[in-house]
């Protein structure tokens, strides 16, 4: 099986996949598509959140003729969503997407899908084959039943790659989603064992913003954790915002990339003595504005919270109406708990001065 720097690079705009390079974290607008300045203003708020390429539908020429537009008006890469229709296809690729997503067997025949190839290999645009565990064909199941679910996707996936392979097209994503992490996981597995095609990674429809994030962490986490997946979409169902933050901290926990502050925190326990839950909440939410790399610990007790802070960067230590402010494992100061909060983050804002991120100082405010 592959790992993740032995993927075929892609290059999808600015920017390359595959190939070892980071794992990319991706969205797609809410917004109605022909409605341009809503969805250029959704596509910049997502950017400033953290999302590095968008995907957007177009279900009618309308929408494939505002993609220019779009594309005018924004930094990221964008993705178009095709079903069905070729023409489509055409249009989006004319107006200039960074990526086609369209299955090559349901756009029509041999001709169309030819049609299509050729006008990506003009522009040097890349198709991503979407496979999705709700619409695989049925022969498929019929060979393997419904216990193998995740060697339909395969072959499903495998049929189309074919189709893009006899055309001479390489430039080829693909995406195994399903609403099953397990199932899912196994897909992906599977694929990655026969093809070096970079794969985003999803689990598709995973529910509200609750519930998915943890089917999300699960599966997405699960696979990311093998070296497969290059880009990944958080599917749940909510602003996709939380989707690209959710997209980030699954990032971040694996250890694969670093945006932003990292929090870890006490879950507390009968020893704390401070009102742990509470500091926590407003550090995480003062903090969740900076761009800078740095790993943040509130903890509550004198048991562990010194050793644990000691492996981030700043941390404060609860105690009886009171806490200790470390760096890097280094006391610095003790606070009456009235004043721990104030004295923190003006620590936080030092350290940022000191690690080269004084622009951010001033978006630190409580």
């Amino acid at each position: 099986m592959y790992k993740r720097e032995q993927t075929r690079p892609v290059k999808i705009g600015k920017l390359t996949i595959g190939g070892g390079n980071p794992v990319r974290v991706q969205s797609m607008t809410q917004t109605k598509t022909p409605d341009v300045k809503a969805t250029v203003a959704q596509i910049r708020e997502l950017e400033k959140a953290g999302c590095e390429i968008i995907r957007v539908t177009a279900p009618d020429m309308d929408s494939a003729k505002a993609l220019g537009p779009i594309k005018r008006q924004i930094n990221i890469p964008l993705i178009v969503d095709i079903h069905f229709q070729y023409q489509l296809a055409l249009e989006a690729i004319k107006q200039g997407v960074d990526k086609v997503r369209i299955n090559p067997g349901n756009i029509g025949g041999a001709d169309r899908v030819k049609e299509v190839v050729l006008a990506c290999k003009r522009k040097n645009i890349p198709i991503r084959i979407g496979v999705n565990m709700g619409s695989l064909e049925k022969d498929l199941f019929a060979k393997y039943g419904k216990y193998g679910v995740p060697r339909v996707m395969v072959e499903s996936a495998t049929r189309h790659v074919k189709i893009l392979e006899d055309l001479k097209f390489n430039d080829i994503v693909v995406s195994l989603k399903g609403d099953n992490p397990v199932l899912a996981r196994e897909a992906y597995m599977l694929f990655a064992k026969r093809f070096n095609y970079p794969l985003h990674v999803g689990i598709t429809e995973a529910g509200t913003l609750w519930s998915g994030t943890v089917k999300s962490a699960v599966g997405i986490g699960s696979i990311l954790s093998e070296g497969v997946g290059d880009t990944i979409r958080v599917s749940i169902a909510d602003d996709p915002k939380e989707q690209v933050k959710v997209g980030w901290e699954i990032l971040k926990s694996l250890g694969l990339r670093q945006k932003g502050v990292d929090i870890i925190a006490c879950p507390t326990c009968g020893r704390t003595e401070i009102n742990l839950i509470e500091l926590a909440k407003k550090v995480e939410s003062i903090v969740s504005v900076l761009d800078a790399p740095l790993k943040v610990a509130v903890m509550g007790c004198v048991v562990n919270g010194p050793g644990e802070a000691s492996f981030a960067d700043i941390g404060v230590c609860g105690g009886r109406g009171q806490g200790a402010i470390f760096k890097k494992g280094r006391l610095v100061s003790t606070y009456k708990e009235a004043e721990l909060l104030p004295a923190f983050v003006g620590e936080i804002k030092k350290m940022l001065v000191e690690k080269g991120y004084k622009g951010e100082v001033k978006k630190l405010h409580i």
